[in-house]
């Protein structure tokens, strides 16, 4: 394993009354700060988002799936976190269809339109098996996974089990690490604090909706919690499995390595005030897999829902990093191509359909046409965050491409 360096972005403080705050930097060059989100024009309004179709897939065994879908380009799957299903991250997702991905949100066992497991549902393996049957069935060679919560639990040991299936890992507020591992023993020993931390994620989950700050927001989230809690209402014991399955997890530190020895570029997002699931076990995670830190600024659990603007414009940002060159590689030599400089010239989405899809793949007739006046709204994202980049010594900091709005220098 080589020796890396850290190299930490650090935004400029803007808060009134208070003086630019300095970069923070761990490294060995000099480097400037880089500015998450960066000031961009404002795109033009269009009239709307693309939207997810949702669909109940019923797989060779019988087990009916939840599933939301949309988009073109490259397969980006969304597992969501404990309680929650993958529609209510619907706006967040439409948002990444103008990046050049197909999104698809499944719901996990127990959750939105998922079946429960036969067996109860008390390991987080089994929900992990689950995950790849419905890749299987749908016909999804390989994607970029992504977990909210627990969902980054399932999709962190999905990749460490079968890394052929991962084109990246991001995790948001994921319930993997260190720290993650040492809790999991406490909740093992006093049960009740789990049901602790399923009160602070309710408590987070009610404030996420922004009835002052954003009325208009708040209805459209509102439209999109409504299904769940009345779910939760009739069949509260749905839930059961799921917190079983926490008590019980393995650790997690060991999948993590599992991950960077394959090669697999892995992005840690987390919200800095995160109070359920600690902005430590995010550092740990990052550490042990090897991967690019997100801290997100002022941001609970479930800033996902809260803004949806910000998630995409920080995967933007991300692919003019080290980490996006990491994964412009692995898409570039999947489709065959010499250089990650090809793709936007030399590729289609036959291409990517080609590659990342069976030829058959159930997924073809679920996902709706896609216009070209399907663009994000304008708009800034509301939160801003801090990249802290883990960059091999041999790799030639000329030749990592800074995020939006920054600028680089070396010694």
């Amino acid at each position: 394993m080589s020796r890396r360096r850290r190299v930490t972005w650090q935004t400029p403080g803007v808060a009134k009354g208070r003086g630019t705050r300095a970069a923070v930097v761990e490294t060995d060059v000099d480097v400037d700060p880089i500015i998450g989100p960066a000031d961009r024009p404002e795109q033009v309004r269009h009239r709307r988002l693309p939207r997810l179709a949702r669909h109940t897939v019923t797989l060779s065994d019988g087990h009916e799936v939840g599933v939301a879908v949309c988009g073109r380009g490259v397969p980006l799957v969304l597992v969501h976190g404990f309680t929650a299903e993958g529609m209510l991250y619907a706006q967040t997702l439409s948002r990444l269809v103008a990046s050049g991905f197909r999104v698809i949100a499944i719901d996990t066992a127990g959750h939105g339109g998922t079946l429960g497991l036969p067996t109860g549902g008390g390991s987080l393996e089994e929900y992990s098996r689950l995950l790849a049957r419905v890749l299987d069935e749908l016909g999804i060679r390989r994607a970029v996974l992504a977990g909210h919560s627990m969902g980054g639990r399932l999709v962190t040991e999905l990749a460490a089990n079968e890394p052929e299936r991962a084109i990246a890992v991001l995790l948001i507020d994921a319930i993997v690490g260190r720290t993650w591992d040492r809790m999991v023993n406490l909740f093992r020993v006093a049960p009740p604090l789990l049901v602790g931390v399923a009160g602070v994620l309710l408590i987070d989950s009610i404030t996420t909706v922004p009835l002052l700050r954003d009325p208009l927001q708040a209805r459209k989230l509102g439209r999109l919690v409504a299904p769940v809690v009345t779910g939760h209402l009739r069949r509260p014991w749905r839930m059961l499995g799921p917190a079983i399955s926490i008590l019980r997890s393995q650790r997690s530190t060991e999948m993590l390595a599992a991950v960077a020895e394959a090669g697999i570029p892995l992005v840690v997002i987390h919200g800095e005030r995160d109070v359920a699931v600690p902005m430590a076990t995010a550092r740990d995670a990052a550490e042990a897999g090897e991967g690019t830190l997100v801290t997100v600024q002022r941001a609970g659990h479930s800033w996902l829902l809260r803004d949806p603007r910000t998630f995409p414009a920080i995967v933007d940002a991300l692919a003019a990093s080290h980490v996006g060159t990491q994964i412009a590689e692995r898409i570039a030599a999947d489709l065959g191509l010499e250089s990650p400089g090809y793709l936007y010239e030399h590729t289609s989405y036959a291409d990517l359909d080609a590659a990342y899809l069976e030829p058959d793949a159930l997924l073809h007739g679920l996902c709706p046409p896609v216009t070209n006046d399907t663009l994000p709204h304008g708009g800034r994202p509301r939160y801003r965050w801090v990249v802290t980049d883990h960059i091999p010594v041999e790799h030639d900091l000329a030749t990592v491409t800074p995020l939006d709005g920054a600028r680089s220098a070396r010694a």
